[in-house]
């Protein structure tokens, strides 16, 4: 199946396309706009902005304004339920993609169409042709921690699911992609098993069945993978006796999944004594990875921007073995393809393709500060930060992604970008403003504290404290073990010098913003806010942290608050 599917592709054929593209990107950006305001051109929202079927940069952006999803919920709602006029498309919208609901603490709704499915491909074609050029993949198979939540019909019969639900269960992945990259070891009962916990157990099951096979190791982002093996440090030896016997372990109740994996099983006590022995030899799990499966050439999975706190300890399983940062897109379309795999996830850069959207870049003053007209894709100037407005085929315009990008160079007339922040997670009271990547910082700065009691953070987040006067930022960690009080209360002070922000500094200084507190939740605390996304039918390849815990998240903030064991505020500025 693999070979065949390399002989239907050309990688060569592949890159010289990109080269092509990217090379005459801005004609391509004025055909890639003129196709989808033509292809949309009957619909509503077009209709009322009053372009008059033209279909030139200049007049559409005259004509159609700047938006956010709350400026387009109202048409979105309409079609969820059932409106099958032209309302954001010239043709009727089947199938919705549901965001993670991690950043506005509900999942959003997004149109998804065929052409966005096309762009999807295209996006994991070119990477990978770029990829397999530096790590070639050669009859193996791939260990992927990937899981499809259910889809549902809404109110209208539309089909709807997470982003990730949605490529997983397309034919066209399914035909295509899933084998390219190498198969994937476990069965579609394993993938699209009802149980998250269960699937997880059964795709490490299958990926030691089949270890000396593991060529690539891979899910949608890093938080999956390494959460994938600190279950592992927990089941590992139930695992080896499975393998040994023979027999399923008795954890797995879904029929679907035990017939499936109750096939591929044997007693195999020789691969059992093996596995319990490198996993008793390892010292503090270091290299796990390259010990259970010796022939993996990297790691693959978003790496950037809310997952980078994760690297450190997957570093530490993987050992040797490289991390590569996927493409960078979003529930609502691909933006970029990584062509630069060897780059280290924390400077991943991402070629825009010019033919999957159209692009605008509002260039951001002082970081977070006023805008001023946006530019086109070939417009923007390296070194400086931009947001990114995306139009695209299945019905948004002008539509605020609300990232943050900076432009580190040119891959031929193309901007290659560099993922910065979200702009809108930010922790501000007076005139503060402490952005996601900010955060980011000044935990790792004190984390590196907790280096000498053997220690890190498995996962952290944050909120504004408005009910006491003044307001004060919160810091939640949940810490590896168990940290002594000298060095957590020191963690706090380190928190609070670390924010850089000239506001916040002058706003501590003059007591405008008290004193940081640092909250240490029970371990498992952030298991339980994963858990509660996933009822809320998230999927966990798609499941990101929030960095930030506002009003819209009341129910992480109860979770977070009821599983507190101590608190330290900080002395910082007295």
């Amino acid at each position: 199946m693999l070979e065949k599917i390399m002989e239907d592709f050309n990688w060569d054929k592949v890159m010289e396309e990109f080269e092509a593209l990217t090379k005459n990107a801005e004609n391509v950006q004025k055909e890639t706009l003129k196709q989808i305001l033509d292809e949309n051109g009957s619909a509503e929202y077009l209709k009322n902005s009053g372009i008059n079927g033209r279909t030139d940069p200049e007049s559409y952006k005259a004509c159609v304004p700047i938006v956010t999803h709350n400026d387009l919920e109202p048409y979105i709602r309409r079609i969820v339920d059932g409106d099958s006029s032209p309302i954001l498309t010239g043709k009727p919208i089947t199938t919705i993609s549901l965001s993670s609901g991690t950043t506005q603490g509900k999942p959003k709704f997004v149109p998804f169409n065929d052409e966005l499915m096309d762009s999807t491909m295209q996006i994991y074609r070119t990477s990978f042709a770029f990829r397999n050029r530096e790590y070639p993949i050669k009859n193996g198979k791939a260990l992927q921690f990937i899981y499809s939540s259910k889809q549902f019909k809404t109110k209208g019969g539309l089909a709807a699911g997470t982003a990730t639900t949605n490529v997983f269960r397309n034919s066209q992945y399914k035909k295509t992609m899933r084998s390219m990259q190498s198969p994937c070891c476990s069965p579609d009962e394993v993938i699209f098993g009802p149980d998250f916990h269960q699937s997880l157990y059964c795709h490490f099951l299958c990926g030691l069945l089949f270890r000396g096979e593991i060529q690539l190791i891979s899910s949608t982002f890093a938080h999956s993978i390494l959460h994938a093996f600190r279950t592992f440090e927990k089941v590992w030896e139930e695992l080896c006796i499975d393998i040994r016997n023979g027999v399923l372990s008795s954890r797995i109740t879904v029929p679907s999944i035990r017939t499936a994996m109750s096939k591929m099983l044997r007693p195999n006590p020789e691969l059992a004594d093996l596995i319990h022995k490198k996993c008793s030899g390892l010292s503090n799990w270091y290299g796990l990875v390259p010990e259970l499966f010796p022939n993996v050439k990297y790691i693959y999975g978003i790496m950037t921007g809310s997952m980078e706190p994760y690297l450190k300890k997957l570093r530490h399983y993987a050992g040797e073995v490289p991390l590569v940062s996927a493409d960078y897109g979003s529930s609502e379309g691909w933006i970029g393809a990584n062509v630069n795999p060897k780059l280290p996830p924390e400077l991943a850069t991402y070629v825009v393709l010019p033919n999957i959207g159209y692009f605008e870049f509002t260039p951001i003053m002082d970081n977070i500060g006023p805008d001023t007209e946006p530019l086109g894709l070939t417009e923007v100037k390296i070194g400086e930060e931009y947001e990114i407005l995306v139009t695209n085929f299945a019905g948004l315009y002008r539509y605020r992604l609300g990232d943050v990008v900076k432009v580190v160079g040119f891959h031929n007339a193309t901007p290659e970008l560099k993922f910065v922040c979200r702009r809108n997670l930010l922790l501000t009271i007076n005139i503060d403003k402490n952005t996601e990547k900010d955060l980011q910082l000044a935990v790792e700065e004190a984390a590196k504290l907790l280096a000498g009691e053997k220690l890190d953070v498995v996962d952290f987040t944050s909120y504004v404290d408005l009910s006491t006067e003044p307001g004060h930022y919160v810091i939640f960690w949940e810490v590896s073990g168990e940290a002594s009080q000298e060095v957590l209360s020191e963690c706090s002070n380190c928190l609070d010098k670390a924010f850089i922000d000239a506001g916040y500094v002058s706003s501590r200084k003059v007591n405008a913003i008290g004193p940081l507190e640092l909250r240490v939740v029970r371990r498992g605390t952030f298991q339980k806010i994963m858990d509660h996304y996933l009822a809320l039918g998230s999927a966990v390849s798609q499941f990101k942290t929030p960095r930030n815990v506002g009003p819209t998240n009341s129910v992480v903030l109860q979770i977070l608050c009821t599983n507190v064991v101590n608190s330290y505020f900080s002395t910082a500025f007295k």
